[in-house]
């Protein structure tokens, strides 16, 4: 039966972290049913940061209650250098990183990815055997990947983040996601991001395509059902997770998720 890795991005852009209750939050969303963990490098307030030191404590709290895959964040929209935002790989314990694939309106902001961004990151997560999750905010960006792939080794098999719901970029319709898919390098894994999301249907025709990894939390939308937010992390992977066991899929464990991905 095939596996699909939930991964939660548990924290909303500009809004207070405890590194305690998140903890616990993540630990839940594991129980429920998630194997990856994504975080930004953020203060405690909540606004970005170079200085990892927050993000490692929070981190540290969640793998002292659970095990997950540990994914940093190398973007957001700051005024950050590309050198600043790859900080966070120096975190040890981290598995798995962005790699942004292009410059891409967020919103009313741009959001500055050049080439040479795009191979500084590229360099830094290999140097230090971390696997690069590609985030795709449009179709061009998978071909600015294989610009990218002349110059470097990529390994394989490669994994993308689909990206939809942003204002300026990509919409989460059934026509976008399949000409996304269908541009997916060969023997590449892909999932799928759905920002601002206010429905279950369209993370539920990615895994029916074929997703290797769903991304959930309150970074991207808490909606629960019509008129109702989720309180917590947990349970909108409870959802999420009894949506793919009703499509007669199952849920990743970190473990096998690791498995999945070549970590």
């Amino acid at each position: 039966m095939r596996k699909v890795i939930i991964s939660v991005a548990p924290v909303a852009a500009g809004t207070p972290v405890d590194a305690v209750l998140l903890a616990e939050d993540v630990k839940k969303c594991v129980e429920e049913g998630a194997s990856m963990c994504h975080l930004h490098c953020r203060k405690p307030d909540g606004s970005l940061t170079p200085d990892i030191t927050y993000m490692v404590e929070c981190f540290e709290k969640i793998l002292s209650r659970t095990d997950v895959v540990v994914q940093a964040s190398t973007g957001g929209v700051s005024d950050m250098t590309i050198e600043e935002r790859c900080y966070p790989l120096r975190y040890e314990k981290v598995e798995s990183a962005s790699l942004n694939g292009g410059t891409t309106n967020l919103g009313e902001a741009v959001y500055i990815n050049s080439f040479d961004d795009i191979r500084y990151c590229a360099k830094e997560v290999y140097e230090r055997g971390i696997l690069p999750e590609t985030e795709v905010f449009d179709i061009g960006m998978l071909h600015n990947m294989e610009l990218v792939k002349r110059e470097l080794p990529f390994k394989e098999p490669r994994l993308f983040n689909l990206v939809f719901g942003h204002k300026g970029g990509m919409q989460p319709t059934p026509e976008m996601l399949s000409a996304f898919v269908s541009f997916v390098p060969k023997d590449s894994l892909w999932g799928v991001t759905h920002y601002g999301r206010d429905n279950w249907t369209f993370l539920a025709m990615a895994a029916a395509m074929g997703a290797s990894v769903v991304r959930i939390g309150f970074e991207d939308s808490r909606y629960l059902s019509e008129g109702e937010e989720a309180c917590y992390n947990w349970q909108v992977v409870q959802k999420l997770s009894a949506l793919i066991r009703a499509m007669g899929l199952e849920t990743a464990s970190p473990a096998e998720a690791r498995s999945i991905l070549h970590l």
